[in-house]
């Protein structure tokens, strides 16, 4: 193993959840898999090519850099869109390789009409509104100016789709304004209509609004950290436990696995410190093995003296200060433990298991962040 560590993908747990997907939205709504944060953390290579085998055929991004990789790793033409970040400079490309894109501003719609008839090619645009997320979006205010343009422009814009973004549909304490902004999109989209602008797919739900607001899943939905086998939330599974059938009460499957090897071991005098520093003294004669993943792996700093892995299928602990290329795990009470033995960081080993959520909470880490902050070196393969 030329890395320190590296991470598997289940190909069978992915099968899994895009069959419980698909199940929770029905056969006329069609699934976008985010792939952002480079596909969160599992690698945006990995997961088209996989996603495509489940029949999916539409991918979201958060920036161009990402569309491009999606688009370069898609085997059945998928249709990439980009929600986030673009340079105007990038439009051209993006244009002729038949992207779409989000719209929440004139400066970037007048960009890509530019470009089109420049082109004489649609740019493919999904037009966001503001409705209370406040960070992305058209006004209310905005809508007679936008709607004469978008009137103006049809021979080169193709309208994909009228969108918005939900502000915590993962959590109840934001209940009040995700309704709210349900509404609001409503008003937008019955407005469009009267004027005569009719979009392509009306989409605005991520995985927590899929999940919790059955009225958000319209003509597509924004399928991110759900697709990876996690809720976005506790919030989130404990509101759909009851309704979840009695023989599967956790339908959705982690993906990933990280893993690593010990790299050495060593004995520790009762009254020593390990490591850096004196966060650690030994509180007797110990035995330790040396991991080689610290915090320039995505192992935070904060797991120090209480971070937790797999060896020999005993759960152990790690002493002493995470390095940035290596922790120290307690193995005095495990066997035989010796150069080379598998360590599981997340996953299973044997009848244990560390959880992504597990992994986590020892950090106060959302799923979501401990999972893109695995860095893009780590190799990364799909597994059965």
């Amino acid at each position: 193993m030329q890395h320190t560590s590296y991470i598997e993908i289940s190909k069978s747990a992915y099968a899994k959840n895009i069959d419980f997907l698909r199940s929770e939205v029905g056969k006329k709504t069609e699934i976008s898999i985010v792939v952002k944060g480079n596909a969160y953390g599992h690698g945006i290579e990995n997961i088209v090519p996989l996603a495509e085998e489940n029949g999916i055929r539409h991918f979201s991004t958060f920036s161009s850099d990402e569309a491009f990789r999606v688009y370069n790793s898609s085997l059945h033409n998928s249709q990439v869109m980009i929600m986030g970040m673009l340079e105007n400079a990038d439009l051209e490309e993006i244009t002729l390789k038949g992207i779409s894109f989000f719209v929440f501003e004139f400066d970037r719609l007048e960009a890509a009409i530019s470009t089109a008839k420049k082109l004489k090619k649609k740019a493919k645009v999904h037009i966001e509104v503001e409705t209370g997320f406040h960070r992305t979006g058209f006004e209310w205010e905005d809508r007679e100016k936008l709607a004469k343009i978008l009137q103006e422009n049809q021979d080169c814009l193709d309208l994909k789709g009228l969108c918005t973004h939900y502000a915590g549909a993962e959590s109840i304490s934001n209940y009040v304004r995700v309704r709210r902004q349900i509404k609001e999109y409503k008003r937008f989209k019955k407005w469009f209509s009267a004027q005569r602008l009719i979009f392509e797919k009306y989409h605005t739900a991520c995985s927590a609004a899929t999940l919790s607001y059955p009225e958000t899943v319209m003509d597509m939905v924004r399928i991110g950290i759900a697709s990876y086998g996690l809720w976005p939330t506790m919030e989130t599974y404990m509101y759909r436990f009851q309704s979840l059938p009695e023989n599967n009460k956790n339908p959705l499957k982690r993906l990933i696995s990280w893993k690593s090897s010990v790299m050495n071991t060593k004995k520790v005098d009762m009254g020593e410190f390990i490591g850096y520093g004196s966060s650690y003294m030994a509180p007797r004669n110990m035995s330790i093995a040396l991991v080689p993943i610290g915090y320039g792996h995505g192992y935070s700093r904060l797991l120090s003296n209480q971070g937790k892995v797999l060896v020999r299928g005993k759960m152990v602990t790690v002493v002493g200060t995470v390095t940035m290329n290596s922790i120290a795990v307690d193995v005095t009470d495990v066997e035989d433990v010796s150069k080379g033995d598998e360590v599981v960081i997340i996953g299973c080993q044997q009848d244990k298991e560390i959880t992504v959520a597990s992994f986590g909470e020892s950090t106060q880490q959302v799923n979501y962040e401990l999972l893109t902050r695995l860095p893009l070196d780590i190799p990364r393969k799909v597994v059965d």
